[in-house]
């Protein structure tokens, strides 16, 4: 009787056993999984504008378990405290990279830093860094946004002097000021009314916000009368100065505008007349950003710096091709096709 009682007790342990080994490797193998996933952290600007959702949208769909990725996504609200509080959460999360596009150049030296000692490659996205040392950030990924502001302004030569317009007048709405691409598209059109006598009637912010853009559009179509062009820097801002130049004007009252992202609205109201010349900004930035990973995984050193491809639309054809420092760009008139395969 004892025999078999110590029999079935070693059965019993025997069982046990090969339960825990199980469970353990079971365990393990879960672990070794989610160790396996490429943990990124990343921070958004924030959700001012339709382009900069479908950037997000962009980083989202390319960063999934599916494809190998943890994604720690981060809104920063249009606040550059809560970036760098972000960036420092992601280092105390030990991530295996950072990527962030910047709400503005500076004040970046220290948390960059920061993320260097701790070993974690940095990858910024749209909008540069201003920093002492550029190996604080291992790469950058986004727009050429002087070309951008100088093909639009080359754009605008061209429709001038097909019109014979021998006085301009312009009403500028910068983005938020700082950020690199209000820097170098207030510097293109800046430039270029200097280079061609074009009077830049009124400049102001609208943070690329509908709402900034039609409170300044408003207050200046009562202080001006003869204005020809509005110069806004991204879709957004362009929505807010028509519908503040609709209000006062039926027709328009002459008045053309320049903008830039080409997002699907924006190159709707280019193919009907509302926008004149529209850049496009494209914010399908996620696998460019995941190339620079793919790179860096392998042991490979990435480029400093990735442009992605753009084009620019315009409204019929007055513009045929522009410009820019002896080299001729092709314009693209907007159709319906065109507007049905934007994803943004």
């Amino acid at each position: 009787m004892k025999k078999r009682y110590i029999a079935g007790m070693m059965a019993g342990v025997a069982v046990i056993a090969i339960f825990t080994i199980c469970f353990t490797q079971g365990k393990k193998e879960n672990i070794k999984d989610e160790k396996e996933l490429i943990t990124i952290g990343f921070s958004q600007v924030g959700a001012e504008s339709d382009w900069r959702t479908a950037n997000s949208i962009s980083i989202k769909e390319t960063f999934t378990p599916e494809r190998g990725y943890d994604l720690v996504f981060e809104d920063a609200r249009q606040d550059q405290s809560n970036q760098i509080m972000a960036i420092r959460s992601f280092i105390q999360q030990d991530v295996d990279y950072i990527i962030f596009s910047p709400v503005v150049e500076d004040g970046w030296d220290t948390v960059l830093e920061e993320a260097k000692r701790a070993r974690i490659p940095v990858i910024v996205i749209d909008r540069m860094v201003n920093v002492k040392d550029d190996s604080l950030y291992t790469a950058w990924v986004g727009s050429d946004f002087y070309m951008q502001g100088e093909k639009a302004c080359a754009a605008l030569k061209a429709y001038v002097d097909a019109q014979e317009m021998e006085k301009v007048n312009i009403v500028h709405i910068q983005g938020t000021l700082g950020a690199t691409a209000q820097i170098a598209r207030t510097q293109a059109l800046t430039e270029a009314a200097s280079r061609y006598g074009w009077n830049i009637v009124a400049q102001e912010s609208g943070d690329y916000t509908e709402a900034g853009a039609y409170e300044i559009m408003n207050r200046v179509l009562n202080e001006y009368d003869d204005i020809d062009f509005v110069y806004c820097e991204n879709d957004n801002e362009t929505f807010g100065a028509l519908e503040a130049i609709k209000k006062k004007y039926s027709n328009g009252g002459g008045i053309k505008l320049i903008s830039f992202d080409a997002t699907e609205k924006g190159l709707r109201y280019t193919m009907n007349g509302n926008i004149m010349i529209n850049m496009e900004c494209n914010p399908m930035q996620g696998p460019e950003a995941e190339k620079i990973i793919k790179q860096l995984q392998d042991g490979k050193t990435p480029q400093k710096q990735a442009f992605v491809p753009e084009q620019i639309f315009v409204d019929g054809n007055v513009i045929t091709d522009v410009c820019v420092d002896g080299k001729t760009y092709d314009v693209q008139p907007v159709t319906e096709e065109l507007i049905e395969m934007r994803d943004y």
